[in-house]
This record gives C-alpha cells, sequence and structure tokens, in this order.
C-alpha cells in the first residue's frame, strides 16, 4: 500500500511519486491550503493539500489527529524561509494528489507531544497511543538492533540459540515463583522460570557446548525502575572454560555491541573483588563515573566520647566510615536535611557532617553539631579523607550493611545531583564474591545460587563456608548491574558439601534437583556462563530511567497492567477444573446446597 516510509523521504526524491500510509501527527490549515504531518514508525512528513484536488481536500479537511492515511503525491522542495534543517524531512514536503482515509480516530487520551503532563498510568493504559511517539519507537528500534548484534556475535562465536521450557518446576533461585496449576495433575503446579539456569546446565550436559537464548524468565518480587515481574535475559553458557575465558568472550561481545549500534568504543573494564567494592564504594555495583569513595575511619572514632560513632567503631558488625564531597561546603543546612531523609530510607539513623570553612583555624574552621567531639583526632581525620577548604565530610556509623547501603546510595546521590560525573560510560568486572551469606539468624545461604562453584575444595568448603569465595563474577556499567554468571559445579562431590553448608539434606535435594544430581553422574563437563539483562542494557543505552520505558508492554510498579487489566479473576468453572477453590469468593457465590 506504500512506495516509502515517511522518514525516508528526502532531497534525492524530488519529482518522484510517492505513496505514503500512517498517522496524522497535526493538521494546520492555513488560508486554504491544508498542511498535514504524517507519521509512520520511520519519522514525519509535511504533505500539503491544496483546494484545486477537490476530493483530496474534502478528505483532507475532515482528518484529525491520529486518523489512519493513505497519500499519493509528488516530492518537492519545500518553499524558501519553510524550511526546517534540524528535521531529517524538512528540506522537502509532498504536494498531495490523492488522500484516502482508511480509518477514523477517536481522540486520543493525550497529545502524543505532552506525554509528559500525563501520569505514566494512564500512557501504560492506552500503551499501543503511547509507542507512537518517535521516542518509544526509537527505543524499541534500537532494542531490535541490539539483539540482532548480539545473535549475530554469539552466533559468530559458535554458540548455538536453543530454547528451554516456560513451564518447569519451582526451585528455589532467590525470589518468588510464579506457580501455574496443574488441570491434569490435581493438587500439583508448575512454576515460570526465574531464568534457565537448570536446563542450560542439562545442555552443557548434553554435549551442546555453546548455548544461548534471548529468553523470558519471571520472578514475584517487589518491583523498582530497573525490575519486571516477567523481563528478558539474553542468557549464555559454555562447556570447557575457565573464568577468564567467558570474561573475554561477553566483553567482547559488549563492545562489539556498543560500537556497532552506538558508535561507542567503551574503555577498559578493570577488575575488582566484592570486598575492595563494599570497602570503597558501599556497593557490588559501583558507579565508577563518580569520583566520590568511603574511607573507614574506624580506629579513629573507636575512642571518641560520642556512642554514636565509638559504638559501631568497636562493634564486630559495625562500621564508621566518611564521605568527602570537594566544594560541598556550599550545601544548605535544608539540603543536608534532605540527604538525612534520604539514608534514613536505608535504614540509617541520621547523617553527620562537618563543613572545611577554614582548616587553618582548627576547630574555629570547622562547622558541625559534632565537631565538639573530634577534638584531639580532627586533624588526623581529615587528613585521612583529604578534606580542604570548602569540603563537607559525611560519616555513616552502624552495622555494615546499613553504612554500606546508607552511604554507598548516598554517594550515587549525590554524584547525580552535585553533576560529579568524570566519564559517560565506566565499565567494570566485580569477582571474588562470598560463597554464601548469613541471615539474622546466622543461617548461611546461597550469595547467587547453590550450583555457582566455590574457588576452594569440598573440604576447605566444609572447614570454614562463612570464608569461603566463589568462581562468580559481575559486569557493571555506570552503576548498574548489566550480567552476572559463574563456573558452574559440574561434580557431585562439591554439590553435596554446598548442599550440606545450605542444609539442604539428601532427601531435599533429590525432591528439588534430582533431575540435575542424576544428570552429574553422566560426564559433566566443566562449564559456566554468564546471562544480561537485556531491558537493563536497552535502559542504559537509551538513556532512559526506567525498564518500563523499553519493554513494548510493561508492568507498573504494582505489577498490573492496567492496559488488559490483568491479573484479572477467573470464573468457577476455570477453577473447578484446576481443583482450586477461593474460599471468599466461595462464600459469596457458591449455591447453599453445591458442597463448595
Amino acid at each position: 500500500m506504500r512506495s516509502h516510509y515517511c522518514g525516508q523521504l528526502n532531497e534525492s526524491l524530488i519529482d518522484h511519486e510517492v505513496t505514503l500510509c500512517g498517522w496524522v501527527h497535526r493538521r494546520r490549515d492555513h488560508g486554504g491550503v491544508i498542511f498535514l504531518d504524517m507519521r509512520d514508525r520511520d519519522g514525519i512528513a509535511q504533505v500539503v493539500v491544496d483546494p484545486d484536488t477537490a476530493d483530496a481536500f474534502a478528505n483532507a479537511d475532515r482528518a484529525r489527529s491520529e486518523y489512519v492515511l493513505r497519500i499519493q503525491g509528488r516530492i518537492r522542495l519545500r518553499p524558501e524561509g519553510t524550511q526546517n534543517p534540524n528535521m531529517p524531512t524538512g528540506m522537502i514536503e509532498v504536494l498531495a494528489k490523492d488522500v484516502e482515509v482508511l480509518n477514523t480516530a477517536a481522540t486520543p487520551p493525550f497529545q502524543l507531544d505532552e506525554h509528559g503532563k500525563v501520569g505514566e498510568e494512564v500512557r501504560l493504559k492506552y500503551r499501543y497511543v503511547d509507542l507512537r511517539r518517535p521516542e518509544m519507537i526509537e527505543k524499541l528500534r534500537l532494542r531490535s538492533r541490539i539483539t540482532h548484534s548480539v545473535r549475530a556475535y554469539l552466533e559468530g562465536e559458535g554458540f548455538l540459540d536453543i530454547e528451554t521450557p516456560i513451564l518447569t518446576r519451582a526451585t528455589p533461585e532467590g525470589a518468588r515463583d510464579y506457580l501455574v496449576p496443574s488441570r491434569t495433575h490435581s493438587g500439583h503446579f508448575f512454576a515460570l522460570p526465574q531464568s534457565p539456569q537448570l536446563f542450560k546446565q542439562l545442555l552443557m550436559v548434553s554435549g551442546f557446548d555453546r548455548y544461548y537464548q534471548i529468553a523470558k524468565c519471571f520472578r514475584d518480587e517487589d518491583l523498582r525502575a530497573d525490575r519486571q515481574p516477567e523481563f528478558t535475559q539474553i542468557d549464555i553458557e559454555a562447556s570447557f572454560i575457565e573464568e577468564r575465558d567467558i570474561m573475554e568472550i561477553t566483553e567482547r561481545m559488549v563492545r562489539d555491541l556498543f560500537d556497532n549500534v552506538l558508535d561507542v568504543s567503551l574503555p577498559e573494564f578493570p577488575r575488582m573483588p566484592y570486598s575492595e567494592a563494599m570497602q570503597r564504594f558501599g556497593s557490588d555495583k559501583p558507579d565508577l563515573r563518580i569520583p566520590l569513595e568511603l574511607v573507614d575511619v574506624d580506629d579513629l572514632m573507636a575512642s571518641v566520647d560520642f556512642k554514636v560513632f565509638s559504638g559501631p567503631a568497636n562493634a564486630d558488625d559495625g562500621r564508621v566510615a566518611a564521605l568527602k564531597v570537594s566544594g560541598g561546603a556550599k550545601l544548605s543546612r535544608k539540603e543536608i536535611d534532605e540527604y538525612t531523609k534520604f539514608v534514613g530510607i536505608y535504614g540509617a539513623k541520621g547523617l553527620a557532617w562537618i563543613k572545611v570553612n577554614e582548616r587553618a583555624k582548627g576547630l574555629e574552621g570547622l562547622q558541625s553539631p559534632i565537631v565538639k567531639f573530634m577534638e584531639g583526632i580532627v586533624e588526623e581525620l581529615l587528613d585521612r579523607v583529604g578534606a580542604q577548604d570548602g569540603d563537607i565530610v559525611f560519616f555513616g556509623a552502624d552495622k555494615t550493611q546499613v553504612v554500606n547501603e546508607a552511604i554507598g546510595a548516598l554517594r550515587v546521590k549525590l554524584g547525580e545531583d552535585l553533576d560529579l560525573y568524570t566519564a559517560e560510560w565506566a565499565p567494570l568486572w566485580v569477582v571474588d564474591f562470598p560463597m554464601f551469606e548469613a541471615d539474622d539468624n546466622g543461617r548461611l545461604h546461597a550469595l547467587h545460587h547453590p550450583f555457582t562453584a566455590p574457588s576452594c575444595s569440598p573440604d576447605a568448603l566444609a572447614a570454614s563456608p562463612a570464608t569461603a569465595l566463589s568462581r562468580a563474577y559481575d559486569m557493571v556499567l555506570n552503576g548498574t548491574e548489566l550480567g552476572g554468571g559463574s563456573i558452574r559445579i559440574h561434580d557431585q562431590a562439591m554439590q553435596r558439601a554446598v548442599f550440606e553448608v545450605l542444609g539442604i539434606g539428601k532427601a531435599e535435594a533429590e525432591e528439588k534437583f534430582g533431575f540435575l544430581l542424576d544428570a552429574l553422574q553422566y560426564g559433566a563437563p566443566p562449564h559456566g556462563g554468564l546471562a544480561f539483562g537485556l531491558d537493563r542494557l536497552v535502559m542504559l543505552m537509551t538513556g532512559s530511567r526506567s525498564i518500563r520505558d523499553v519493554i513494548a508492554f510493561p508492568k507498573t510498579q504494582s505489577a498490573s497492567d492496567p492496559m488488559t487489566d490483568a491479573p484479572g479473576e477467573v470464573s468457577n468453572e476455570q477453577l473447578r477444573e484446576l481443583h482450586i477453590r477461593l474460599r471468599q469468593k466461595a462464600k459469596a457465590e457458591a449455591p447453599a446446597d453445591s458442597g463448595e
């Protein structure tokens, strides 16, 4: 029905006849001449309709915003003074010979160029309208280019695209499963996969050597800007490799991707141990564009007459850390109070600070409600953090986890608020993760998942599990975890040792992972892999603030879809087929003699 997309028109087509199909982006009537801005997925073109073409003019006259039109006409240069060099098609226009209304449209719920004034709930309810915006089209177009580039690279490296099941069984992988009741097996449930983890390991046992998949994954967890209940992974697994092999393959993939899609050459990917990342930045996914670091001052605060500091400084699980912000003394008290509220989100009970006005004057040159407690250590304290006149030093003092989360988040917020970024892109490999982490009851849990290989022997793991490191690695970009992976456990002895540390007995292991344990008996090769969050990757590469902006039909923060009203109720008949009864629903709707 069309000869060209609107965005393809240019000066090389002058005097050519073209046929366009699309939507009315804007309609203007200038003294009897009608101008239509026609829009499709490739761009916008200006169409001029003269009264001389009576039928075309009549159809153009009744056309309104978002009407669907088919237009035939001739390309010509725009008159002098009306050209728009900032628009790809701004030098030309289409003189219409025929205008056909393919469909009318109701008044849109919002104007596409005024979407910023509309709440996200409305935009998601009318997502099919929201997706017409050029910005959204460009984001999804770039997403398509990203997946194409990834597939081309991986297939060039010998990886095979293999699908794994969506209906499987529940396995503990760190989040709640979405469960699907079985009609044919009463009382039993499928689970939607949190990842293809077990199946890709089985593919390695099967001898497929190099596997990848653009995989849908499902996790029933609390949502935020970079989480959705269903999301997409670039899932990669390979046999007969070590950490350096899979890290080199995937680093080259990301470099290739940025070069092909954004024409960006990423800087060096440094490697940093997890312990160093937590100590310097309070995060295992630090944003290295921000030149702020946490500095330990526990030893200096251990003897001060201020229990807010001395208590955590002397506690086994406590930490006192300082964060110097160059030029930060200009922050107002109101701004500092806002930052105090901000760290409270992460469990901090307060936010101590010292403004360095004139360091040469000693305590008199400092401004702070806590400076009276610093006499005797203040010079050494300021030396340690490198504070100069005009700086401010923030302090976190609490349990180590609280300090890391609160001051680590403050570091990121200050970097954003004060525009402290020193680079556009800052990639990083975080390595040497702990194998386990302890909960409040002291019970150990796998930091990643129970199939991650430790970097020690089974005997050493059993002797000191709390200090064991894993063979895991995360790729971080601009403070976002792009992907994480590990070398997997491929022998039964090591897998049993990990299960023992986790308190998973033989019967439970067989019940939950029996098929994997069986497979490990039949010649499982050394293998490992990495999974990238495709949505997060596209979010970063498009400069979006949420993965909802790069998913065609996302869910809201409450894991609902206002467009389809999902999740929704189902009929009693469907529930009976699945052998399920909803108690409140049954009481309200079931007949008295139904037996339900």
